[in-house]
């Protein structure tokens, strides 16, 4: 049973503290291999079936680093505004974890490969706030927990766990904010705006697919609170593993208002991480937070160290992408969109999105029509963010080619787009596997429209005299004849022709 948590009214917690933030932001990179071996980098398969004897750990077995990661993590430091290191080297990071099978991590401590940046972030309302970032470094994923039993899924009062270690050794990338400051009542709106910014920035430079429904993006959100004359900062606690945008926020705000209570009441804050419960918006006491001596850190002494030369670091600067506040600017002024209109795309999410459908080849006017319209919808049934719908703008593009060129109704496109959702392939092979087709040939077309009048001698009399709506009833029994494969509009001209030719 869990016990009932004191929480301080928010605007309290405003008027008495002054919020600090720490954000920690875990990226899964999207390479072909992880990152100190020859195994897949894939989401999913059979459990244990992505592993080797490197990153299962096994006596003898010697990393490799992949330099693909490398190359990544350069890009996104440079992306960020970071200093990218003349030369810098792994660690081993010492703890015991079940999902860890050589019980350490191979990291990086003092020597990350890019430090001291910052990303401007945009509020909703238009303010920008610049958040520092204090270092991005390389690292090693972790083996996955299934803890089975009980009623939590956590470890306590489960019966047995399994574990899967085809994700341990896949590349992270750490990206660590500076302490966050001065923001007041927003401190739960900047965190969640930090987060969409660095997802959309990873996005655009496509080193991974940030999919916080998969675990490839995933925040560690640090809270503490400090009195309105206090010089330090308050105990921290840290929120781990945050997966999805609104959840950032709700932590946030949750830790802000039990940590207020706690204060107030004369207690302490104890130094420690935080489980969030999807269900309530609430967290949960984890584990006692280890400082860095805890962790025994020591050079790896497996790996050499990695020293990117001026050079390289330049040709990487140059294969930089447009990046995504750059681009909404440039989209506004070449759509002529008014500043509500690029507000709307902001608010669903889909600017970038439509932007990137644009790229592929699609009309502006149907990339946001799709987006804003179906694709949002299906987002909201999903209840998923609208960039964390398993479909690419390529394949939007595609869908609105195939429905411009008369191959496609629209009805077929949604249906398209939904096989592509379900996971059913690439459009072309959802028409495939799912027979859709105009039908085209007027003869076929001719055929249905003479059933059809036949069946409904009463409506052809309408339509004979000027009635023309009354068509509408007989271009419904052709679509349905048809299975919805024919082009409405047609099977309107050909009715017409044959009730006023006959």
């Amino acid at each position: 049973m869990t016990a009932l948590v004191e929480l301080m009214d928010y605007d309290e917690v405003i008027s008495r503290f002054d919020p600090v933030l720490g954000l920690e932001v875990h990226v899964e990179l999207s390479t072909a291999t992880k990152m100190f071996c020859g195994c897949v980098n894939e989401f999913g398969g059979e459990p244990n079936t992505h592993v080797c004897p490197t990153c299962l750990g096994m006596p003898g077995a010697l990393p490799v680093v992949n330099g693909k990661a490398v190359e990544s993590a350069m890009r996104i430091g440079l992306a960020l505004n970071c200093e990218i290191a003349s030369w810098c080297r792994f660690a081993r990071k010492n703890y015991f974890y079940p999902d860890m099978p050589k019980n350490f991590q191979t990291s990086q401590y003092d020597e990350p490969i890019a430090f001291s940046g910052y990303l401007d972030v945009p509020l909703d309302d238009g303010e920008v706030v610049r958040v520092e970032i204090e270092r991005a470094h390389m690292e090693e994923d972790t083996g996955k927990s299934l803890h089975v039993g009980g009623a939590t899924g956590r470890i306590h009062g489960a019966e047995h766990s399994l574990l899967d270690y085809n994700r341990a050794g896949v590349p992270l990338i750490e990206i660590v904010t500076k302490p966050i400051t001065g923001m007041g009542a927003r401190a739960p709106e900047v965190a969640r705006a930090y987060v969409t910014a660095l997802r959309d920035l990873l996005r655009a430079l496509d080193v991974s697919d940030v999919r916080m429904d998969q675990g490839s993006l995933r925040c560690d959100a640090n809270v503490s609170l400090m009195a309105k004359d206090a010089t330090e900062f308050g105990t921290r606690t840290e929120t781990k593993n945050v997966n999805s945008l609104r959840s950032v926020e709700r932590a946030v705000r949750y830790e802000m208002t039990r940590q207020g209570a706690v204060l107030l009441d004369g207690g302490t804050i104890k130094q420690e991480t935080r489980h969030f419960q999807e269900s309530d918006g609430s967290t949960s006491p984890g584990r006692t937070k280890e400082t860095a001596e805890d962790y025994r850190y020591f050079p790896e002494p497996d790996l050499v160290p990695i020293a990117p030369t001026r050079e390289w670091v330049e040709q990487l600067r140059q294969t930089l992408p447009e990046l995504p506040w750059e681009r909404r600017k440039r989209i506004k002024d070449e759509w002529n969109l008014t500043d509500e209109e690029l507000r709307d795309l902001l608010n669903t999410g889909a600017a970038d999105l439509v932007a990137a459908t644009v790229d592929a080849g699609a009309a502006p006017g149907e990339a946001r029509s799709w987006w804003v319209q179906y694709l949002t919808q299906q987002a909201n049934t999903r209840e998923v963010e609208l960039a964390e719908l398993p479909i690419k703008p390529v394949q939007v593009a595609r869908v609105i080619e195939l429905v411009g060129s008369g191959e496609l109704t629209n009805k077929m496109g949604r249906e398209v787009v939904q096989g592509v959702l379900e996971g059913e392939g690439e459009p072309d092979e959802v028409v495939e596997k799912r027979d859709l087709k105009v039908v085209s040939d007027d003869s076929a077309l001719l055929t249905a429209v003479d059933e059809a009048l036949a069946a409904a001698p009463d409506v052809a009399e309408k339509i004979r005299g000027g009635k023309v709506q009354a068509a509408g009833a007989i271009v419904g029994a052709v679509m349905k004849t048809t299975k919805g494969q024919a082009d409405a509009k047609r099977v309107r001209e050909l009715i017409l022709e044959r009730v006023n030719g006959s």
